[in-house]
């Protein structure tokens, strides 16, 4: 497989100005900057943000879960059991019963919005070892996971809200064979609204794969020739959302997709000084919410903070 260059400029997008973004009327009293910790190592990475502004923030530095509300600009710790043994805390993700489903290490757990254990479970070892989970998207039926470790997309089954066993559902070097496995580094996952299609992607191929969830058909998602290795993704109908921290300004890009998710190009990207190495990315009406890692920095400056933008895809 030809691996893309690096994105060093997108002619079909836009760059938008922070001064100069329309600010819809529901989001001029909310905060700009949200602070998740002023404690040191805390090191933010995923974020999920649910349909009545309750907000969650995963540590990976401690393995610690953040929450508070998209109207408060100071969050505060999720007394969530059962994760103290966690080295780390990745993606998160909540479903309609409003459970916390996150990531870290080799386990998927799932909270109650008291932080009581509703589940835990433990991904196989892959081709390479043992998994180092990344990132999750929830469907009607199932959990899908990304292994940063293991070329590898994890699943458990969901049937009545119970959360089956988490085992290895598709190696998705069949749609690269050559390409060397340890660098495929799996990480953003989201899918449509039917669960059908899934959208993942690889930092090592600096490309987003779709993926059938019903015939596990994998395929390189063509983006006009640009290099496109995002770290976090969601998907909004047509819209892909995705964080580059990489090979590029850091920033949130956004691609217009055709109607069956195979091609796209990108429309908007959102970059300055208000990000400090951008991970990953929640959607709440027309805000978008961008998590600040400083990860990048051999030790934090605390705060620790998420930066509020206006949607440039809303009218």
């Amino acid at each position: 497989m030809r691996v893309m260059t690096r994105l060093l400029c997108l002619g079909a997008s836009v760059l938008l100005a922070a001064a100069g973004q329309a600010v819809p009327a529901d989001a001029r009293e909310l905060p700009d900057v949200y602070v998740v910790s002023r404690d040191p190592d805390i090191r933010p990475e995923g974020i999920a943000v649910e349909r009545d502004g309750t907000m969650y923030v995963t540590s990976k530095g401690t393995g610690r879960l953040f929450t508070g509300r998209i109207g408060d600009a100071e969050l505060r710790p999720f007394a969530a059991e059962g994760i103290a043994d966690r080295p780390s805390a990745l993606g998160v993700h909540t479903d309609a019963r409003h459970r916390v489903f996150s990531v870290g290490g080799s386990s998927l757990t799932v909270h109650d919005r008291a932080g009581r254990l509703v589940a835990r479970r433990k991904a196989q070892d892959g081709p390479l070892g043992a998994a180092n989970l990344n990132d999750l998207v929830i469907t009607k039926d199932a959990v899908y996971v990304t292994d940063w470790a293991n070329p590898v997309i994890h699943r458990a089954v969901l049937r009545a809200g119970h959360l089956g066993p988490l085992r290895p559902w598709v190696d998705i070097r069949r749609a690269a064979p050559g390409f060397p496995a340890q660098y495929w580094l799996l990480n953003g996952i989201t899918a449509d609204r039917a669960g059908r299609t899934l959208l993942v992607a690889s930092n090592g191929t600096e490309a987003v794969w779709r993926v059938d969830a019903d015939t596990k058909a994998v395929e390189e998602v063509q983006l006009g020739g640009a290099s496109f290795g995002a770290d976090g993704m969601l998907l909004h109908g047509r819209h892909l959302y995705a964080v580059l921290n990489y090979g590029a300004p850091a920033g949130v890009y956004i691609a217009q997709l055709s109607e069956d998710l195979r091609t796209g190009r990108v429309e908007y990207q959102v970059t300055g000084d208000r990000f400090d190495l951008p991970t990953t990315l929640a959607r709440h009406g027309c805000r978008l919410y961008v998590v600040n890692s400083q990860l990048d920095q051999p030790l934090g400056h605390p705060p620790y903070t998420v930066s509020a933008l206006s949607d440039p895809t809303c009218r």
